[in-house]
């Protein structure tokens, strides 16, 4: 049994050593180099609180490779578990937290709905007049994405599966229905599974097999600051749910702060959008971390910051499915595809291997979902 894995982004390469490891023949093909699109243009964030039982399940079985990364991989990807913090300005996302964190606790997650005044003594600077009410689990965090696409990449060739960078995939071979490889610098690679793990470009390959995907590439920016007041490191991801502004501490004082302010998403070329930040949007996003917390003052400086690409569903949720006989695509999380690769990884294997998942029910990522209407909208997507 031989697979071909499209795109070497974190969730490719999961794929790659997942089913290298279980023992498949395995050939990834990258376009660029390994983690340079969207996963090392996030966050690196790393949570359990989702609104939707299947984002949960997803993120416990993540959470136990994340949190055993160093000692399995041999890899220091400068995990840090300093918490979430989620902020409600409105009432009706109050109602929401309650539903969420009740939900939480019958999945065995202990995130706490807290009061703005206990919000701030996890936040010290935190505005919390401007608030109603949080939810927070210490056990969230971030790490370095980089790192960490290099550790899964390494073990994915200890494991015998081999990456090629600068390879674009021009081609998929498909006869009778069924995809038996892909073609790349003039090459036939003989595949009886390809994995289409492309992110912002999940639903363009897709249709090179004539499979038209509701997916579609958004832009996201990211800007790194230095904060007017120093943001202590034990300080959580915290997130204004009710405007997407969010910010976290990063090393030697700097802050990272984010968060999409405007109603329009249109969708964006994944070869052409500019992956430069905008002043206007910088300024903007600043002016609201101030309203949020403290930290963000008049005499905050802007160092440097980016722009990268959700590949967005309808629903907010992934596509985990085979979509066609040897066809299995891996894709559309909306922004969550960093903190989800390993348990991603780990049912892509069992997809291909097994013919089935067994470990967790993945019927609400299956393609089926957009023409039956049978979708839940994850409400936590920054």
């Amino acid at each position: 049994m031989a697979s071909v894995v499209i795109g070497g982004g974190i969730i490719g390469v999961a794929c790659a050593y997942y089913l290298a490891r279980r023992g498949e023949s395995v050939t990834l093909c990258e376009r660029g180099a390994l983690g340079m699109e969207s996963t090392g243009r996030s966050a690196g964030g790393i949570r359990k609180q989702f609104s939707t039982p299947i984002n949960v399940e997803l993120s416990k079985r993540s959470a136990e490779v994340w949190e055993s990364f160093n000692s399995h991989f041999g890899v220091d990807i400068a995990y840090r578990q300093a918490g979430y913090l989620y902020l409600a300005r409105e009432e009706a996302t109050l109602e929401q937290f309650k539903e969420t964190v009740a939900m939480h606790h019958d999945l065995g997650v202990d995130t706490q709905l807290l009061s703005p005044s206990a919000a701030r003594e996890i936040c010290p600077a935190l505005n919390d007049d401007r608030f109603l009410g949080a939810t927070y689990l210490n056990t969230d965090g971030f790490a370095d994405p980089y790192l960490a696409v290099q550790g899964f990449a390494t073990a994915a060739r200890d494991a015998g599966a081999e990456i090629r960078t600068r390879t674009p995939v021009s081609d998929i071979i498909v006869s009778d229905g069924q995809v038996h490889g892909v073609v790349t610098n003039g090459e036939r690679l003989e595949a009886d599974t390809v994995v289409n793990a492309t992110g912002g470009w999940l639903a363009a390959v897709s249709s090179l097999v004539g499979v038209e995907l509701p997916v579609s590439p958004r832009r996201r920016q990211i800007v790194t600051v230095e904060p007017e007041l120093p943001i202590p490191e034990d300080v959580p991801l915290t997130i204004d749910h009710d405007t997407g502004l969010y910010f976290r501490p990063e090393r030697d004082g700097l802050a990272i702060v984010g968060g999409h302010l405007d109603h329009a998403d249109p969708a964006v070329d994944p070869d052409a959008y500019r992956r430069e930040f905008d002043l206007e949007w910088a300024v903007d996003v600043l002016e609201l971390a101030g309203d949020v917390a403290a930290y963000f003052g008049p005499e905050t400086h802007l160092r440097d910051g980016w722009a990268g690409l959700y590949a967005v569903t309808p629903d907010h949720h992934p596509i985990i499915d085979e979509v066609i006989p040897g066809f299995v695509v891996a894709g559309g999380f909306s922004g969550h595809g960093f903190q989800h690769a390993p348990a991603t990884g780990q049912l892509v294997a069992e997809l291909v291997l097994d013919e089935t998942v067994s470990s967790i029910n993945i019927g609400p990522l299956s393609v089926d979902r957009f023409d039956s209407g049978e979708l839940h909208v994850e409400r936590n997507v920054t």
